[in-house]
């Protein structure tokens, strides 16, 4: 197996507001989730969050800690959410087995454990995506499917936007330090999702894309309020979101997002919208 890393440094929004193309998608698309028996991830300086992927097919992959870390176990001091957005696989945590379907999620805790994935079938290999954030006390392991999840239907066809938010691993459900994840899905015909848009200053967010159909994009929408920003996405890759930022996106065909936070507040409403006619 291998495990890859790189690291991504916060930036300034004034800053931002002299990206190009290039230089946006550099700060802010993780384009590198899924690859064949390897574990991807970026460390992010924004709330600390790590977000990527591991794709066992024919190999046991685990958990490896990384530099940035300082610690013997990628754990030791952060906890972890992930959802199986492929085949059937499961994760072990010191013997334990935990079996994950798709669209099913699983939190663990923060301590010295060893974490390890593996696919059912390496025909219809799992495919989990993961965030993980710091973390202050130890909480209990705990899987979450959808029939566990609270789930919030928004929107509506005519505004494009019909769709089942499904808060999984949040503080309603379980108990985390400050991570907070959920799964969005888009019905047939609906394409906006997140709007109005908003921003919330105490937490950061990381987007992943995925159920894109072949041959379509997402157009995804960042920035301060009045400036704008927007990024091409193709399914199975993740885009991070700074506080400042909204986050919004709009595409060729309904999809489903995974929707990750961290930061120091765990209230999901507490959000600073915006109307569409003052955007820019």
């Amino acid at each position: 197996m291998k495990t890859n890393y790189e690291i991504r440094y916060a930036s300034h929004p004034e800053d931002a507001k002299n990206y190009d193309t290039n230089r946006l998608r550099k700060e802010y698309l993780v384009e590198k989730i899924f690859t064949a028996n390897e574990v991807n991830m970026v460390y992010t300086l924004y709330d600390r969050l790590v977000v990527g992927g591991a794709m066992p097919v024919n190999e046991v992959l685990t958990l490896e800690t990384i530099d940035p870390l300082k610690s013997d176990f990628f754990l030791t001091r952060r906890e972890f959410g992930t959802f199986n957005v492929g085949g059937a696989g499961k994760i072990t945590v010191d013997g334990i087995v935990f079996e994950l379907g798709y669209k099913e999620s699983l939190y663990l805790g923060s301590g010295d454990r060893t974490v390890t994935f593996e696919s059912i079938d390496a025909a219809n290999p799992a495919k989990f995506y993961f965030n993980s954030a710091t973390a202050h006390k130890n909480c209990p392991d705990k899987k979450i499917t959808k029939a566990n999840a609270l789930l919030m239907e928004l929107g509506s066809l005519e505004a494009s936007n019909h769709r089942n938010i499904n808060k999984m691993l949040v503080s309603q459900v379980l108990e985390t330090c400050q991570l907070q994840m959920g799964m969005t899905e888009l019905a047939p015909g609906s394409v906006w999702n997140t709007m109005p848009a908003h921003t919330h200053s105490r937490r950061m967010e990381a987007y992943f894309y995925f159920e894109v159909p072949e041959g379509n994009a997402v157009c995804h929408f960042m920035g301060e309020p009045t400036e704008t920003r927007h990024i091409w996405m193709k399914g199975d890759e993740a885009v991070i979101s700074p506080e400042w930022s909204i986050h919004s996106a709009a595409a060729t065909s309904n999809y489903t997002f995974i929707w990750g936070m961290a930061g120091e507040n765990l209230d999901y409403g507490d959000q600073n919208f915006f109307k569409n006619t003052d955007l820019k």
